[in-house]
C-alpha cells in the first residue's frame, strides 16, 4: 500500500526555496502556457476568419451552461433518434457562479463563465504545484503545474467548462488532506461534488484514506471523520434534486444514460477500438498502453494515498463509461496526479533544457486546440 509520502520522500527531497518564488514560479509558467495557448488560437481563428473568443465562451457543454445560468434548469432537447438530452446532466455550479457574477459585473453569462475558468486556472496550478511540492520537492511541484497547463486538451481550461473549476477545488482538497486538514478538505470536496460528477474519485480518495488510517491507528480524529462525512454531500445533494425533481431516485443516472454516459466496464470503448482501421486501432492502444504505464509510475513513484487514489478513480471512471471516444482525454484533465513522474524527471535537468522542452509542449498543445476549438470537435 503507498504510504503517505512527505516534502522529503524518496521520489527527491525538497531544496531551500524562497518562500514565494515557487508558487510565482508555478501560477507564471501555467499562465504562459495557457497564454501560448490563447495567441496560438487567436492567430489560427484570424487566419480562418473565425471567432476564437466566441469558441472559448459559447461552444460545446458551455452553452448549455449559460442556458441553465440564465434560465435555471428545465431544457431539454429530443434528437431525430429519439434520445432526449437534458440539462439535468449538468452540475450547478458553474452555471451558479456565471449566473451570480453576471448579476453584479457588466458582462453576460458566457463571458462570466470564462472569467470564473481563467481564475481558477491559476489557483488550481497553484494548487497542483503544492501537492507536487509535497510529495517531490518544490521545483517538481512548479513543473507540475506547467505540465498541467501543456496537457494536450489543456484549451478546454480557457474555455467555460467546469473542468478547470473542479481540479482547482480537488487540488486543494487533497492538499488539505495531505496536511491533515481534514474539515477543509471536506468542504471543498463537497463543492467539487457540486460542479462534476468525476468528484466521485475525490470522495473515494477522501475516505479510502481515512479508512485506511482508522485500520492503522485503530481510531480517527473527529476531524477526519467530520471531513469524510462532508465530503459527499454536494453530489449527493444534486442527485438527489434531480431525483425528486424527476420523481425517481434513480433519474439522474436515468439523465446521464440518454446522454451515452452509462457506466458499461468499457465496453463502449471496447467496441470503438475494434471499429477503427489497424493502424488507428493500433496507435490507441498504443497512448492506452502509455496510459497504464503513467498509472503504474504513479504507483511505483509511491505517491500519497488520496492523491493515488483520486488519480486512478479519475482515469477508471473516464474509461469504463460509454460517452463518446473523443472526450475522454479531456475527462481525465484533472487527474494531474498521472503528470508527477514526468514532472520529477524533468525537475532533475537543467532549466535550459526544461524551459525548451515546456515552450514546444506549449505550442503542440496550444495548435492542437486551435484546431480543435475552430474544427467540428467535441473536446
Amino acid at each position: 500500500m503507498p504510504r503517505t509520502a512527505s516534502p522529503t520522500s524518496p521520489t527527491g527531497p525538497s531544496r531551500p526555496t524562497g518562500s514565494s518564488s515557487p508558487t510565482l514560479l508555478a501560477v507564471g509558467g501555467y499562465a504562459a502556457t495557457r497564454l501560448v495557448g490563447l495567441v496560438v488560437l487567436a492567430v489560427a481563428a484570424a487566419a480562418t476568419g473565425e471567432d476564437g473568443l466566441h469558441r472559448l465562451k459559447g461552444r460545446w457543454d458551455s452553452v448549455w451552461y449559460v442556458r441553465i445560468a440564465e434560465h435555471g434548469y428545465g431544457h431539454r432537447v429530443t434528437l431525430p433518434d429519439g434520445a432526449v438530452h437534458s440539462d439535468l446532466a449538468f452540475f450547478p455550479l458553474l452555471p451558479a457562479l456565471e449566473r451570480g457574477l453576471s448579476a453584479v459585473l457588466p458582462v453576460d453569462a458566457a463571458t462570466a463563465g470564462l472569467l470564473v475558468s481563467w481564475t481558477a486556472g491559476p489557483v488550481a496550478a497553484w494548487g497542483i504545484a503544492k501537492c507536487g511540492a509535497h510529495v517531490a520537492g518544490p521545483r517538481a511541484g512548479v513543473l507540475l503545474a506547467v505540465l498541467w497547463g501543456v496537457y494536450p486538451t489543456a484549451f478546454v481550461q480557457s474555455m467555460a467548462y467546469t473542468e478547470t473549476l473542479f481540479t482547482a477545488l480537488a487540488a486543494w482538497s487533497l492538499y488539505a488532506v495531505l496536511r491533515g486538514r481534514w474539515i477543509p478538505a471536506g468542504v471543498l470536496c463537497a463543492a467539487a461534488g457540486l460542479t462534476r460528477p468525476t468528484a466521485a474519485a475525490l470522495i473515494a480518495a477522501l475516505g479510502i484514506t481515512a479508512l485506511v488510517a482508522l485500520v492503522r491507528d485503530g481510531r480517527l480524529p473527529r476531524s477526519a471523520v467530520g471531513g469524510v462525512l462532508v465530503a459527499p454531500l454536494g453530489w449527493l445533494a444534486y442527485v438527489a434534486y434531480v431525483g425528486v425533481r424527476e420523481g425517481t431516485p434513480t433519474a439522474y443516472f436515468d439523465v446521464q444514460a440518454a446522454w451515452g454516459n452509462s457506466v458499461d466496464g468499457g465496453v463502449a470503448l471496447a467496441l470503438f477500438i475494434a471499429g477503427l482501421p489497424w493502424p488507428a486501432a493500433l496507435g490507441l492502444c498504443a497512448a492506452l498502453a502509455l496510459l497504464g504505464w503513467l498509472v503504474a509510475l504513479c504507483v511505483r513513484q509511491r505517491q500519497p494515498l488520496p492523491l493515488l487514489v483520486y488519480t486512478i478513480g479519475v482515469v477508471f471512471v473516464s474509461l469504463v463509461g460509454a460517452a463518446y471516444f473523443g472526450s475522454r482525454p479531456r475527462l481525465m484533465m484533472p487527474a494531474f496526479g498521472l503528470l508527477l513522474p514526468p514532472a520529477v524527471a524533468l525537475a532533475r535537468v537543467r532549466t535550459r533544457t526544461a524551459v525548451p522542452v515546456l515552450a514546444g509542449l506549449a505550442l503542440a498543445s496550444g495548435a492542437y486546440g486551435a484546431f480543435t476549438l475552430l474544427g467540428p470537435g467535441p473536446p
